[in-house]
């Protein structure tokens, strides 16, 4: 069962064990002056081995993700050296059957 802590407009504070179902306190128990519900935020944190490991980085985790990073950007350097100089060639090629035709 929830303990529930109350709080009366004199400033007295008491908690009650009850039930969920059970209705509010509505009065306080040593002065009998109206009651209010007091909340509190509860503290949770998801830390362990079976929630998101991306939120709580390690220095592990650093490393691979440097190590990524920079193979990544070694094989989009790579690619793009392949692509421009595929892009030359055909532009060469092309240039000089143009240049052919136009001979005739």
């Amino acid at each position: 069962m929830p303990i529930y802590e109350y709080r009366c407009e004199n400033g007295h504070l008491f908690e009650v064990m009850q039930k969920i179902t059970d209705d509010p306190v509505t009065v306080c128990e040593t002065c009998s002056a109206p009651v209010q519900r007091v909340f509190h935020p509860i503290a949770v944190h998801f830390k362990g081995s079976g929630f998101y490991n991306t939120d709580y980085g390690t220095s592990k985790r650093k490393r691979e993700m440097d190590a990524s990073a920079k193979s990544g950007a070694d094989k989009s350097d790579a690619k793009a050296k392949d692509k421009k100089s595929e892009s030359s060639t055909t532009t060469s090629s092309s240039s000089s059957s143009n240049s052919s035709g136009t001979a005739d």
